[in-house]
């Protein structure tokens, strides 16, 4: 039979989030893998994890490296984890891999799917979707992400603040994630497109050092890498449209 693997996305932090199909897959695959840092540190996902399954099940695999200068070396790091991962694959039923936010949004599981499906022809591919950062922000904030006919965009702003600034100057939400390294640009842009006043951040959502503020009180010095931001579209107040 053809092994499995599996993409859980077990939401942005808070393990109240995960859903119940999401703790069921958890706990029903062979071993769960966990993306971690070169620098061995708990991630996210990890620490979430261990809340439903023992300890023993969970096999940490380095998917990054704290390098962004060295190319070569990070390929190498990612070609040795997706045969890491290939390995435990030839030898379970069903390998799990655990993904902060959903398997399908920026998500390392994307590319480790790929890898995967080179390295074992046959390997059936599922994923679990899972609550994501601008949900849980939108929810935690009060902030409304759309209402109507209002469209949505999200942006990585490791794409550039002009890309963020081109959806500003559009119409309805927008949400930018990754933006904690530019946040002077990103305050710089909020404030060029007259989209700061209703806008609004947040970082480790769920967690014990959670930090959920207005855009206006950004004062541009770096944030956390996964910060959120979610700038919601310009609205008069009224009710047409909303149904």
């Amino acid at each position: 039979m053809s092994s499995k693997l599996i993409g859980i996305g077990v939401g942005p932090g808070d393990p109240e989030l995960v859903t119940v199909k999401g703790v069921n897959a958890l706990r029903a695959a062979d071993v769960v893998v966990v993306p971690v840092m070169d620098t061995g540190e708990r991630g996210r996902a990890e620490a979430t994890v261990l809340h439903y399954v023992s300890e023993d099940k969970v096999v940490r695999v380095v998917f990054a490296l704290n390098e962004r200068t060295d190319r070569g070396r990070r390929e190498a790091a990612w070609d040795a984890a997706g045969e890491r991962v290939a390995e435990l694959l030839r030898g379970h039923a069903c390998v799990a891999f655990a993904t902060i936010g959903d398997p399908n949004v920026y998500s390392t599981f994307t590319y480790l799917a790929q890898t995967i499906e080179e390295l074992v022809p046959g390997t059936v591919v599922e994923t679990v979707p899972g609550i994501t950062a601008m949900q849980d922000l939108a929810a935690r904030s009060g902030a409304v992400l759309t209402e109507g006919t209002e469209p949505l965009t999200l942006v990585p702003v490791t794409a550039g603040a002009a890309v963020l600034k081109d959806a500003l100057n559009g119409p309805g939400t927008v949400v930018a994630y990754k933006f904690g390294r530019q946040a002077q640009a990103v305050v710089e842009a909020l404030r060029e497109t007259g989209r700061i006043d209703d806008a609004v951040w947040g970082s480790s959502l769920g967690l014990a050092e959670e930090s959920i503020q207005a855009a206006g009180e950004l004062d541009g010095r770096p944030l956390p890498y996964l910060s959120t931001l979610i700038a919601p579209a310009r609205r008069d107040g009224g009710r047409g449209g909303k149904l």
